[in-house]
């Protein structure tokens, strides 16, 4: 699953300062081993806001947990290591990301439109369609962004 970070337990955890871990979290994204998702939080106070922590991408969870691995996981994952290369990303309180002022709800053909708003800025990502259809996009489309 996405890793909701509490860093300060974490460098406790690992004997490290505080400051110490946002480098290493920073330097394992800059080589491609996560990604990692940040809130709204703008300027000084959202430096080192980091809501989730992703691995890279899917192949790395394959690889790691092969069968086991979580469909909702592969799927958010998915999305953010396609979307954010060309887009900047951040979480939501109520949905799964925001990339300016829209939002996106990720999940599989079921997935309903509970979680979003309908003000004509939300979408509801799915897995396993073919087409979309209204405010529903098909998570593949996402596979062609760049």
């Amino acid at each position: 699953m996405p890793f909701k970070p509490n860093f300060s337990k974490i460098a406790k955890i690992l004997n490290v300062s505080r400051n110490s871990l946002d480098e290493y979290f920073s330097y394992m994204e800059k080589v491609g081993l996560i990604g990692q998702l940040r809130n709204e939080t703008s300027g000084i106070r959202g430096l080192g806001k980091v809501d989730k922590v992703y691995l890279d991408n899917t192949n790395i969870i394959f690889n790691l947990v092969g069968d086991k691995s979580n469909v909702g996981n592969i799927r958010e994952t998915f999305f953010f290591n396609q979307i954010r290369v060309n887009n900047d990303v951040i979480s939501s309180k109520k949905t799964d990301f925001v990339i300016d002022n829209y939002t996106f709800e990720v999940g599989g053909k079921n997935k309903q439109q509970k979680q979003i708003e309908k003000d004509g800025k939300s979408f509801v990502v799915k897995d396993e369609i073919e087409f979309g259809y209204r405010n529903v996009i098909p998570l593949w489309a996402f596979g062609v962004n760049y």
